[in-house]
C-alpha cells in the first residue's frame, strides 16, 4: 500500500519538475534587452524543401551585450535566414554582409519592459496552476488507496509540502526574470 503512495507522490514530483523545466525554457524566450542566441529558437528555415531550426544550419554567436551574429554554414542560405527572421517578426532587423547576418538587439523601452514582466507574471501563474492542479490528481489518487485516515491525510501533508516548495520555485524563477527585464 505504501508502495503505492510513494508512486503517486515521486509521480506528482516528476510532474512538478516537468512544469519547472517548461517554465525556464518560456523564460528564455521573453527577452530582456540583451542579446542572447536563444530569441531564435522559433526561427525555421526552408533547407532544401525542410523547416530546419536556424540552430541546425547556423552558428549563433553573442559579439556584445546587443549584437547577435549568424553564420551560416552554406553562404547561400544567407538570403532565406535573413527572410526568415523577418517573417518571425521578433522586431530584428537583419543585416546581410555578404558573409553573415548581423542582428542589433534594440534596447527596450520602459512600456516594453513592463509588458515583458508581465508576460513573465502570466508564464509564472499559468505553472502554479499546473503545479496545484498536480496536487488535485495526487490527492485524489490518495484518496482513491485503501488505507487509514491518517496515513492518507500524512501523504496529503507530503504533497502539499512538495506543492510549497515547487511554487517558491516558480517565484523565485519569476522575480529573478523579473529584475532582469526591468534592469535598464
Amino acid at each position: 500500500m505504501n508502495e503505492e503512495l510513494d508512486f503517486i507522490i515521486q509521480l506528482a514530483k516528476e510532474k512538478m519538475e516537468e512544469s519547472l523545466s517548461h517554465l525556464d525554457k518560456s523564460m528564455i524566450n521573453i527577452r530582456a534587452g540583451k542579446a542572447n542566441p536563444n530569441m531564435l529558437n522559433s526561427i525555421k528555415i526552408d533547407y532544401y524543401g525542410t523547416l530546419t531550426p536556424l540552430s541546425q544550419v547556423a552558428n549563433i554567436n553573442i559579439s556584445d551585450a546587443r549584437t547577435l551574429t549568424i553564420n551560416p554554414w552554406e553562404k547561400s542560405m544567407l538570403q532565406e535566414i535573413e527572410k526568415a527572421i523577418q517573417i518571425a517578426d521578433l522586431g530584428f532587423n537583419p543585416m546581410n554582409n555578404g558573409e553573415s547576418i548581423i542582428i542589433n538587439v534594440p534596447a527596450l523601452t520602459e512600456e516594453r519592459r513592463k509588458e515583458l514582466a508581465k508576460m513573465a507574471k502570466m508564464e509564472s501563474e499559468r505553472t502554479k496552476i499546473t503545479i496545484r492542479n498536480i496536487r488535485k490528481d495526487a490527492n485524489n489518487d490518495i484518496k482513491k488507496i485503501n488505507v487509514s485516515e491518517d496515513i492518507q491525510n500524512n501523504y496529503e501533508v507530503d504533497v502539499q509540502d512538495l506543492t510549497d516548495l515547487y511554487i517558491s520555485k516558480v517565484d523565485s524563477i519569476y522575480l529573478n526574470k523579473e529584475k532582469e527585464i526591468l534592469t535598464v
